[in-house]
């Protein structure tokens, strides 16, 4: 039998997206009723509502209605959060404003263009309040407080005790520490958010099309939200979704809305968001401000790590935050093996846009910190950062490997990847060139991270936002479940509904190499489903497109339900040849036994049989062939009364290497090269593994050089336009080499982990690293990003001021 897993198959996708015959939000045919709506958002970052007239904009030839804070809120609920803090969050505001950007109206027309003219006819009045976007004075007694029901701007609050950090601390021969800033950035796919809902009284129900990809947990938080059992809230995802990198998952407050408008206006409502929408008022990751301390042994060995976690989720706290602070919460000491670990974790809400997924989320605010103080140790105990990595890597002979918050890594060999970077990116060569070029005044650097990229996260990891006790009050959560069906008709052609809702990421083509392997069929045969309708799907809470799931938990789902078919097909062919299952093979189309090819079934015939003539199926066998399977790992754990969790399922790892120039003209950061090394278990399709690979390195080189959603000191939004928004494009790409290791994972049916948000991780720290080592004869510190060229500018003039200096 051929084997097709694990090649680099060219997407099955490609066909139909390149020649313009994709079906995205906005190619989906509308009725000729059809309401285009426009969503009129405050200018302020917070405010109370005086009043809202739209008297003018209904008056509009055109204009279906208006609908405000004031309509709705009999009409729907908030929406509940996984926190105890009694933050509600509504789809429009009702009396307040609390960001730039937050929805306040919404207007429905014949067409968008009518929708925004008569956007511009509505009179808000509003009383301004003082706004708050720093996250540590947020949680000052006297900062303007935002929920005034919950009393503070802290959404979330917990400390994790791991081991004996105080012996650790006191034992230590030099404590490292220092205090790391991330920013606030996002994602930027070609397609932003959509929506088409369309509320049917008859049956009282809302069918909804949208571009959302999950996690399909928030589909019962969303009908929760209106107020509907979750059967009536039908979500349809279309075939094709035009990229999110995480982004999409923060679509579901426009679903309810668009359903509760659709609904009170009495017709369909369809919403396409534009890009200005998009920045100001989507969804990004969390900024976060991370003290860390670690206890150091004078060789390097770190025994010990003392961290405060500050993230800012914005304005409102919302499903599925904090899943940006707790997401890597197994995998907090990364690569290491550091037996003692405190936390202390802050949610806190600031006068900014909610945040939510993003690519990698929490793992490049969790890894900026822990990467930088590995360099800083390295540079204060006069070490090359090499050596002290080599000293903290997990030995192979550790794996499967617990951490000291219980994660457990099920696989991998570090060392051998990390020196595998190394290698590939001469680093010894580069230090000599690199004290060659500063005798020539030039300013070059070296980077190094090696971080762990959890991947299928486990639905338990998130109550550990409650205490012990605060989840004994309701029921344990835990699994990371996936569903996938595969069916074969009666000549024998074969179709796969899958529940990942991708997102440009090749499933689709992965799906059709494994089934073509477990049945001995060509994938021309089959036809992958990606489309997912939550009223005839099969999908799970769990299910969606987001934290490296596919690999791992996706794959397996399509691999077992296949296997059911090749079983069922067996079963078939040993009763009409009145032979044993275990005489039996698969291929080039056929079962045959083994010691005599010429006894053999064409398996069309057997899916004719099954369909044609049950009568002569086996006894106790169903007719047709429909498999299903759900798969959840048995790794995934609900956290036991001490806190300890498995946060995801498996664990990949990556060690990069990246060298760079500065300009010191012009303070630009120049990449020479970039090496990655990444261990994801087997590859299911390497092609398409190097494509994600570079998806998420340039992502993660946009958070370390060019992105920031910022914000003025009163809370005004800066960057509403890729005028100021920078993002990277082709020529900021430098050079990547990819290398791939393979530890299979022993918990997966194919041995895959995650992959595709590894180098969104590591690539801003990598990057920060190689600055800080270039700059190192400077004695400037790098601890916040991006490292644009004002603050490189910045930085060298204070290094040169402090020269001067009397």
């Amino acid at each position: 039998m051929t084997k097709v897993i694990g090649k680099s198959a060219t997407r099955v996708e490609d066909k139909r997206l390149l020649t313009g015959q994709g079906t995205y939000i906005d190619d989906l045919g509308n009725t000729t009723n059809t309401g285009y709506a426009a969503i009129l958002r405050s200018p302020h970052p917070h405010a109370y509502i005086i009043s809202i007239d739209a008297t003018e904009a209904v008056k509009m030839q055109g204009v279906k209605g208006v609908v405000t804070g004031q309509d709705i809120k009999d009409h729907v609920k908030p929406f509940s959060v996984g926190v105890t803090a009694p933050v509600k969050y509504f789809p429009l505001a009702i009396e307040k404003v609390r960001y730039v950007g937050e929805p306040v109206a919404i207007v429905v027309a014949k067409d968008r263009y009518t929708a925004e003219d008569a956007m511009e006819k509505i009179k808000v009045s509003y009383k301004q309040l003082p706004a708050i976007v720093d996250i540590e004075k947020t949680v000052q007694e006297d900062a303007p407080i935002l929920h005034e029901n919950v009393g503070s701007n802290i959404a979330n609050h917990r400390q994790f005790h791991y081991g004996d950090v105080d012996k650790a601390f006191k034992e230590a021969d030099h404590i490292v520490k220092h205090k790391y800033k991330f920013p606030k950035y996002t994602a930027t796919p070609v397609e932003t958010y959509g929506v088409v809902a369309n509320y049917d009284s008859a049956h009282n129900q809302y069918n909804v099309h949208a571009n959302f990809h999950g996690p399909f947990i928030i589909q019962a938080i969303m009908a929760q939200s209106l107020q509907v059992p979750s059967n009536k809230l039908r979500l349809i995802i279309p075939k094709d979704i035009g990229g999110s990198y995480g982004i999409k998952a923060g679509l579901f407050p426009y679903i309810v809305l668009c359903s509760i408008t659709s609904k009170l206006l009495g017709c369909p409502v369809k919403w396409i968001e534009d890009r200005q929408e998009h920045l100001s008022s989507s969804a990004s990751g969390t900024d976060r401000v991370t003290y860390i301390e670690a206890a150091v042994k004078n060789d390097g060995k770190v025994t010990g790590l003392r961290m405060k976690l500050m993230d800012n989720v914005g304005a409102y706290i919302r499903a599925p935050e904090p899943a940006c602070l707790y997401r890597n919460h197994a995998n907090s000491t990364g690569a290491y093996d550091i037996p003692n670990l405190n936390i202390e974790a802050f949610a806190v809400m600031t006068n900014k846009s909610p945040t939510g997924l993003i690519r990698g989320y929490g793992g490049q605010e969790h890894y900026f910190a822990l990467e930088r103080i590995m360099q800083l140790i390295a540079k204060e105990l006069s070490l090359d950062h090499s050596e002290v990595i080599r000293k903290n890597l997990i030995k192979k002979q550790q794996f499967p490997f617990t951490t000291a918050s219980g994660g457990i890594y099920d696989s991998g060999d570090y060392e051998n990847s990390f020196e595998l970077a190394l290698l590939t990116g001469k680093y010894e060569n580069f230090r000599k060139k690199q004290a060659e070029a500063r005798k020539n005044g030039k300013i070059l650097g070296v980077g190094l991270a090696c971080i762990v990229e959890p991947s299928g996260s486990n639905m338990g990891y998130i109550t550990v936002a409650l205490t012990p006790e605060e989840r004994a009050k309701s029921l344990p959560k835990s699994g990371a479940s996936e569903a996938a069906t595969v069916s074969m008709d009666p000549l024998g052609s074969v179709n796969v509904r899958i529940s990942t809702a991708p997102t440009g990421q090749g499933h689709e083509t992965v799906a059709a190499q494994i089934v073509s392997e477990v049945l001995g069929i060509p994938r021309e045969q089959i036809n992958i489903i990606a489309e997912l309708d939550t009223a005839t799907s099969p999908w799970s809470i769990a299910s969606g497109s987001y934290s490296s799931r596919f690999a791992s938990l996706g794959s397996s789902a399509i691999y077992y339900a296949a296997q059911k078919v090749r079983k069922k097909l067996f079963n078939i062919t040993a009763s009409q040849l009145g032979v044993d299952v275990s005489e039996l093979e698969l291929g080039e189309g056929f079962i045959y036994v083994r010691d005599n090819p010429t006894k053999k079934f064409p398996i069309k015939r057997l899916a004719g049989l099954a369909h044609w003539n049950p009568l002569a199926l086996p006894e106790g066998m169903e007719p047709g062939i429909y498999e299903t399977h759900y798969y959840t790992p048995q790794a995934a754990e609900p956290p036991d009364d001490n806190d300890l969790i498995n946060s995801s399922v498996t664990y990949g790892f990556v060690a990069d290497m990246v060298t760079v120039e500065i300009d010191q003209d012009t303070a630009e950061v120049k990449i020479i090269d970039y090496f990655t090394v990444h261990d994801a278990g087997k590859l299911l399709n390497p092609l398409i593994a190097d494509g994600q690979i570079m998806g998420g390195l340039a992502h993660g080189v946009g958070g370390a050089l060019y992105e920031e959603l910022a914000y003025d000191k009163n809370g005004q939004f800066l960057t509403g336009s890729f005028m100021d928004y920078l993002c990277p494009t082709a020529p900021e790409i430098p050079n990547v080499t990819i290398k791939h290791t393979e530890s299979p994972s022993p918990l997966t049916p194919l041995g895959a982990k995650g992959l595709g948000e590894g180098n969104t991780m590591s690539a801003p720290v990598a990057i920060a690293n190689a600055v800080s080592d270039a700059l190192a004869h400077l004695d400037i510190m790098i601890d916040e990003l991006p490292l644009s060229p004002n603050r490189i500018w910045k930085l060298l003039n204070e290094a040169k001021e402090k020269v001067t200096a009397p």
